[in-house]
Order: C-alpha cells, then structure tokens, then sequence
C-alpha cells in the first residue's frame, strides 16, 4: 500500500473476503500498517452481512485522504475475524499490489474492491450496476 510516496502497509497476512458481483476486498492485520498515518473520521456505513464500519483518513508527508480506510470494530457473526483489520479504497491509494501485480480499484467509487487479472466482472459499481 503506497500513500505520498511510501509504503504505508504490507503484509502477507490478510484475510480476502469475497461479495457477489464485486472483486475481492483485502483487510489487512492492524500491526501491518506505519504508526500515526490514520486519523479518526465520523464517517460511519451499515453493512447487512458484516455490521457498522467506522472509518479513517490518511494523513502522510502533507498528504491527506478522508475516509480512505474502513474497519468493523465489533462485526457481526460469521465476521468476527474482520475485526479490527483494515480495508483500503485502492483508487485513493497511489498504488495497491496483490502479490507484485498492480491493482485496479473497483468501477465507480462507490466500493472498495481490488481488481486483478485474476478475477472478471462485470462487477457492480459501474453506471447502470447499483441496483443488481
């Protein structure tokens, strides 16, 4: 996870979680990301499947990025490993990497999910696609 020029996060530890018609989403470990580079925002959403997200902006090197970064503190059953790890909006990243392939962020701006060349849509998101 690259942010104002530096490798905010890395880890080989990650849970992908997998939604109908969406690419994958990958949270990462607390620990896997540089101290101090999230601040706190009152931005909040509902899932049905996984609970309340909470959220966080990015602030790095004089670079800021509200809301780039969800989390479900206390998720709801059958998503208790989620808790407490971390999810990032790729298109406000400078750079997101599945192994050492460069992500695609998800059509629309709406979701969060990383595309590959390992997965094909058509996936939600995309004008047209919200109401699937």
């Amino acid at each position: 996870m690259v942010f104002a020029g530096v490798t905010i996060a890395v880890t080989l530890a990650s849970l992908r979680v997998l939604e109908t018609s969406h690419p994958p989403n990958y949270y990462f470990p607390p620990d896997s990301v540089i101290p101090g580079v999230f601040r706190a925002s009152l931005k909040t959403s509902w899932c049905e499947w996984k609970g309340r997200a909470t959220y966080y902006s990015v602030v790095h090197r004089g670079k800021a990025v509200a809301d780039a970064v969800w989390t479900y503190p206390d998720p709801l059953p059958g998503y208790e490993a989620l808790a407490g790890y971390l999810a990032f909006y790729p298109a406000l990243m400078e750079a997101c990497l599945v192994d050492t392939e460069l992500v695609l962020p998800q059509p629309g701006g709406f979701y969060g999910g990383w595309v590959t060349s390992k997965v094909v849509g058509p996936f939600k998101g995309e004008p047209g696609t919200m109401g699937w």
